[in-house]
């Protein structure tokens, strides 16, 4: 997958994850949609109206903000930061995210929801780290240009 090939420990990057990884950043461009085609009805996610473009949570940065307020800040900040990326257990990711993100997500790759969680929690570190090498969040089209690359 080009830029991410080194992001995930071991270097796998299976379908599913990306499209997991998808869900939460770029929302419709792993989706089977392109960005170029009017929102379509679709099942109801729990995101912000403003969030349609962005991935369930408004983006990358709308991840970093729910891990943020759900007490994982210095987590999140060391994947953005140049040093050390810490770990997140995947029951703390899966409780910053909520239940209803999970299971969205769980449904579009058809992965069970523990083992999503244990894929993304491995990934998001790594994957994070890769799409801010300055220690800078990019512009959403800047993450969903790193996906369609």
């Amino acid at each position: 997958m080009g830029l991410f090939d080194n992001a995930v420990p071991g270097g796998n990057i299976t379908k599913p994850l990306m499209i997991a990884l998808g869900a939460l950043l770029v929302g419709k461009m792993l989706s089977g949609r392109s960005t170029e085609q009017p929102d379509q009805p679709q099942t109801p996610v729990p995101a912000d109206p403003a969030a349609s473009d962005g991935g369930l949570l408004g983006g990358l940065g709308g991840l970093l903000d729910k891990l943020k307020n759900a007490g994982h800040g210095n987590v999140a900040d060391s994947w953005v930061g140049t040093g050390r990326n810490q770990s997140i257990n995947a029951n703390d990711l899966g409780s910053a995210l909520g239940p209803q993100v999970i299971r969205e997500i769980a449904q579009r790759t058809g992965m069970d929801e523990g083992e999503l969680l244990k894929q993304l929690s491995t990934a998001l570190p790594g994957i994070v780290d890769k799409l801010t090498p300055n220690g800078q969040v990019p512009q959403q089209h800047q993450v969903a240009s790193a996906f369609n690359s």
